[in-house]
């Protein structure tokens, strides 16, 4: 079924709003999955912090062409039926969001990806991409790390002090 010129430059224009805030793209084949898995996958990234889109790949060149940071941009990856995967808060959410729905939907294939600045990726490195822990995860690592000299210090005092507390009852009690 044809579209009308009105909504492929509404399409248009929605997906160039989507790629200039987007941090991450993630893009995959989605051929012979079924509508209610699709759902499924639509509610898992909207929980996320993912936006799911199906557009034509033309429409996705021409949307990127009209960005500055994605004109120069391979988009020899775009053939077939796609779903483009969006996050303006995350890097690694889109990737991750369809390599795990990909695991139990082998017919979900990761084709390739783009990052915030413009730079195609391959399905490996998009693969690659969703093996890395989230955001908030690397973020409590980090702090965790940070904290782990106070801890050791506290707990050396105070394995200390019980020591000094122990020897001081031993000798009130002997």
């Amino acid at each position: 079924m044809a579209i009308s010129k009105d909504k492929k430059q509404a399409l248009v224009s929605e997906m160039s709003q989507l790629f200039a805030n987007a941090k991450g793209t993630a893009v995959a084949k989605y051929q012979s999955i079924s509508v209610a898995d699709l759902q499924d996958l639509r509610r898992a990234a909207r929980e996320a912090g993912v936006t799911i889109k199906v557009v034509k790949n033309r429409l996705v060149r021409v949307a990127m062409g009209s960005q500055d940071i994605y004109k120069d941009t391979d988009t020899s990856a775009l053939v077939g039926q796609l779903l483009y995967a969006f996050s303006t808060d995350d890097e690694v959410m889109p990737a991750k969001v369809l390599h795990e729905f990909a695991k139990t939907h082998p017919a979900l294939e990761l084709v390739a990806g783009f990052s915030g600045e413009g730079i195609a990726q391959s399905s490996a490195d998009v693969t690659a991409l969703a093996s890395l822990p989230s955001k908030h995860q690397l973020i409590a690592e980090v702090v965790a790390q940070l904290l782990s000299p106070v801890h050791d210090v506290t707990n050396a005092l105070s394995g200390n002090l019980h020591a000094l507390l122990d020897g001081v009852e031993a000798k009130a009690t002997a």
